[in-house]
């Protein structure tokens, strides 16, 4: 499990948490508040085995009987709350594994503590069965909602929370974490850095993943010919990319950064500065080739498609209008 030490960034919540921990002055209910792979889960476990470690925090341990319990996800007072929908949690998984069981005592710590992951994805059912045990909580119970959007939740249940916002990190502590911890060559470290845009569990997944190699390589693959290429052509690549829907993102990420790039080399000539190093000819070639105005142009095209597919628009058509933005400017 390790300790607070070992997070990298979001020092301002750790200190709280510890804080709390040690001035014994523990709310009932908390909401950790990040994205995807923002390090919700780690803090809320080392909050939780902080709060019932034996030797009294502010860090766990990682040597009392509670910790090591905690440490294999066998401590009777910690609750990972769970639900078989997977698009939503329901009120019976409230009521079942909160609010039936909050009465009972802790088994062998001072605190009794459920852990909510996706907590924005409770009904509203589920949000006003959890209120009554914030409304009314044992003096031993603490509840710790993770959530990626807490504006989803009820305000009755934010306002009797604490807030912990979970923010970017930044590029440097990721960049090292990636080389120093995983042993990540500098290159790919420069890129899953500027790819996670502040998330080190983004950074790590793109780091260890082959298939993110395969679209990165493809994407690039487009940038270098796109200029020359026919409209079937174009049409062609819509459908072969249509098997990254699931990490399109991913890969209108890998253009993005190609044209930012494109865009400060031609601003200031300094390869220095640019990510993608080994692309430093092509950029050279499109940056005499593109104005100011139409590098702009693409990247609002890029903003605008990734809306566009949120919203569930029509994905060949969307990708199609990309790539003849790109192809024109």
């Amino acid at each position: 499990m390790g300790s607070f030490k070992d997070v990298v960034g979001h020092r301002d919540v750790i200190r709280y948490i510890q804080n709390a921990v040690k001035e014994n002055k523990v709310s009932h209910a908390y909401i950790i508040n990040g994205e995807k792979g923002s390090g919700k889960r780690l803090l809320s476990s080392l909050f939780a085995a902080a709060l019932l470690c034996e030797k009294g925090g502010p860090d766990p341990c990682n040597k009392c009987h509670s910790c090591i319990q905690a440490e294999s996800g066998n401590h009777p007072d910690i609750i990972w709350v769970s639900h078989e929908k997977p698009g939503s949690i329901g009120v019976d998984d409230v009521r079942e594994q909160i609010n039936h069981t909050v009465a009972v005592r802790p088994y062998q710590g001072p605190y009794k503590v459920y852990i909510i992951p996706q907590a924005d994805m409770m009904t509203v059912q589920a949000q006003n069965a959890l209120l009554k045990t914030i409304e009314e909580p044992p003096e031993y119970a603490v509840l710790i909602l993770l959530t990626e959007n807490a504006d989803s939740l009820l305000a009755t249940i934010n306002s009797r929370c604490v807030m912990l916002k979970l923010r970017n990190i930044k590029d440097t502590l990721i960049h090292k974490y990636l080389m120093e911890r995983l042993a990540v060559p500098d290159y790919k470290a420069d890129v899953c850095t500027a790819f996670s845009q502040g998330n080190l569990g983004r950074a790590i997944m793109l780091a260890n993943s082959e298939h993110f190699n395969e679209i990165h390589d493809d994407a690039i693959h487009l940038l270098q010919r796109i200029h020359e290429m026919e409209l079937s052509e174009i049409i062609k690549v819509v459908k072969h990319v249509e098997a990254y829907k699931i990490e399109i993102n991913d890969y209108l990420d890998i253009i993005m950064i190609w044209y930012r790039d494109v865009l400060l080399y031609k601003a200031t000539k300094d390869t220095e500065k640019v990510v993608l190093k080994d692309q430093v000819n092509y950029m050279k070639e499109q940056a005499k080739k593109s104005s100011y105005e139409g590098i702009e142009l693409i990247l609002k095209s890029l903003e605008k498609a990734k809306a566009r597919l949120r919203a569930n628009v029509n994905f060949e058509l969307t990708m199609e209008l990309l790539f003849l933005t790109i192809k024109e400017n």
